[in-house]
C-alpha cells in the first residue's frame, strides 16, 4: 500500500490540519506496518504556479511529472487543507494544478468527463477558524470543501472523507473540543477500512 501525506498550512507547529494529517498518517501505519509513505509539504517546498513546459529541460515540467507519478501511485491520499478566505491555500491549489492533468487523470468522450484517477482513497484534513457546515448560517461561504469533493470527483475518487476541525478561533475550548472531536474521528476512518 502506499499513502501520500501532503500538508499545505503555513502555520507550522501550531498548525491543526498537520497535526491531523500527522495522526491520519500514524493510524495508517500503526494499522499497516508495511506501507509505504511519500510526503510532501507544500508550504516549504511550494510548486510554482502552473505554467506550459519551455522545454524538455524545464524543471517545472520535471517536477510537475514528479508530482503527478505521486498522485497516481498513491492508494490513499491524505491532504492536510486548511481554510484561507473561504477556499483552499494557494499551495494546495498548485498542486491540484499538477494532478489534474486531461488524459491522465481525466478525460473528455462523446458522454463528458470521465475522471481515470478512481480506486483510491482520499482523507482530507480541514481546519477552520469559523463554522461553516451545512445548516449553519456561514455555510454558504464554504468554498473549499465543496470545491475538493468537485476536484476529485471529477478526477475519479469516490472515496473521499473529511476530517474537521472548526470553529478553530472561537475561543480555546471551543478549539480544543473540535480538535478532539476530530481526533477522535481518526479511529473511525481506520475502522471503515478495516
Amino acid at each position: 500500500m502506499k499513502l501520500l501525506h501532503i500538508d499545505t498550512s503555513a502555520l507550522g507547529a501550531h498548525s491543526v490540519s498537520r497535526g491531523l494529517t500527522a495522526a491520519v498518517v500514524a493510524e495508517f501505519v500503526r494499522n499497516h506496518p508495511d506501507i509505504e509513505v511519500t510526503y510532501r509539504d507544500l508550504h516549504a517546498a511550494p510548486l510554482a504556479p502552473w505554467a506550459l513546459p519551455s522545454g524538455e529541460d524545464d524543471p517545472n515540467a520535471v517536477e510537475s511529472a514528479k508530482v503527478l507519478e505521486e498522485f497516481l501511485a498513491a492508494d490513499v491520499v491524505v491532504v492536510g487543507a486548511p481554510m484561507y478566505n473561504f477556499n483552499i491555500s494557494s499551495t494546495l491549489k498548485a498542486w491540484i494544478d499538477r494532478i489534474t492533468v486531461a488524459g491522465k487523470t481525466f478525460r473528455y468522450s462523446s458522454a463528458g468527463p470521465e475522471g481515470l484517477a478512481g480506486g483510491k482513497r482520499v482523507i482530507v484534513a480541514s481546519s477552520r477558524g469559523g463554522i461553516y457546515t451545512p445548516g449553519t448560517p456561514a455555510a454558504a461561504m464554504d468554498f473549499q470543501e465543496p470545491y475538493l469533493r468537485a476536484l476529485f470527483g471529477f478526477l475519479g475518487v469516490t472515496d473521499i472523507e473529511f476530517v474537521r476541525a472548526e470553529g478553530l478561533a472561537m475561543g480555546d475550548d471551543h478549539k480544543a473540543n473540535a480538535v478532539g472531536s476530530a481526533m477522535a474521528g481518526i479511529g473511525g476512518l481506520l475502522r471503515k477500512a478495516a
